[in-house]
């Protein structure tokens, strides 16, 4: 935990500011009709200087602590976050502590809404690829402890997959299949780990002589697998790679409806390993996620245990969605165009 960050403001501190005793403050905030109109108003007055905020449930509690860690995930429907979730709450359980899920359903503003809304019942946050700019979301956690999942923030510490590795191994493992014309369909315009995976694809691809094309953003969701999949045919690439599992399914299962033979025509590679993906049809290769390693290491960095490495380790699994180039690659209906350049870490 960084003992250097500020730490919240206490009933104590507003007492000692206002000149009152501390039950005096107490009461002006919490049943004012027990002082003088002039104490309330001087009392509030130095309160809202001070930049108080009355944590309700620590008011009962001795230690002004409540055992609580709040866990802010970008979708609850997706299938990657519960073996994050179950890894943080192991962690926490085993420190002493208990989470409290926030869904900020791929929203900015709702994910800035939980930070404010929690702040004064939780001990700490757990920030998974947060999609807020980093601004706020460091204006939010001024006073708490935090740490981040995939998306370094300064001043914050977190951990992250190894996108790097992940896309070499995926790039490899194409090239080997002798493709030479790849569409990544990209995932949110507000993700760390799409900037990442666009950047990273992009230089492996031109590694091994590999033209290299990105198409969206999309939402991570299987309904986008249908508009990815489309928009990355028409770049006459024989191989496509998805943000995530979500995306590469409905991918999968816009192929198959259109005729289009996976891996005969196409190949199509995913990101997460999520359960499904090794019996949807065909079974997609996928890179895995260090998801259960993430939360206990998270819960970690909050407790005082960091991991010994902050980039967590990712494999490639492949299955038979990825096979030999057709010989006969698709024509390009469109313009290829270069990826744009990748946001910096925290953006």
């Amino acid at each position: 935990m960084d003992h250097s960050r500020p730490r919240a403001v206490t009933i104590y501190d507003v007492a000692r500011e206002a000149g009152v005793a501390t039950s005096t403050a107490s009461r002006a905030l919490s049943n004012p009709g027990r002082v003088s109109e002039r104490t309330r108003a001087h009392v509030e007055e130095v309160a809202a200087r001070l930049g108080y905020v009355p944590n309700r449930i620590a008011q009962a509690l001795p230690s002004g602590r409540t055992g609580l860690f709040a866990l802010v995930i970008p979708d609850i429907t997706n299938p990657h976050h519960v073996r994050l979730i179950r890894g943080a709450q192991a962690q926490a359980a085993a420190a002493g502590h208990s989470l409290v899920l926030a869904d900020s359903q791929e929203d900015a503003d709702i994910e800035l809404a939980h930070l404010q809304r929690l702040a004064s019942f939780v001990d700490g946050f757990l920030l998974v690829s947060p999609r807020a700019p980093a601004d706020e979301l460091l204006a939010h956690l001024q006073r708490h402890p935090a740490a981040v999942f995939n998306r370094p923030l300064a001043g914050l510490p977190g951990v992250v997959a190894d996108v790097d590795a992940a896309s070499a191994q995926v790039v490899a493992h194409l090239a080997g299949l002798g493709h030479r014309r790849i569409a990544y369909l990209r995932g949110p315009e507000t993700s760390w780990a799409d900037g990442e995976r666009r950047r990273t694809l992009a230089e492996h691809a031109g590694r091994h002589g590999i033209a290299f094309t990105a198409v969206g953003p999309f939402a991570p969701v299987l309904e986008s697998g249908a508009p990815a999949a489309t928009a990355g045919l028409a770049t006459g690439a024989t191989a496509l790679v998805a943000f995530n599992d979500l995306i590469a399914i409905g991918a999968l299962e816009h192929l198959a409806a259109a005729g289009i033979a996976v891996p005969g025509e196409v190949s199509v590679t995913g990101a997460d390993d999520v359960f499904g993906t090794s019996f949807c049809r065909p079974p997609l290769t996928t890179v895995t996620s260090p998801a259960q390693e993430a939360g206990r290491a998270m819960v970690g960095l909050l407790t005082g245990t960091e991991p010994a490495d902050p980039v967590l380790p990712s494999r490639l699994i492949v299955r038979e969605s990825t096979g030999p180039a057709p010989v006969r690659p698709r024509r390009a209906r469109g313009p290829a165009t270069r990826p744009p350049s990748a946001p910096t870490a925290g953006s």
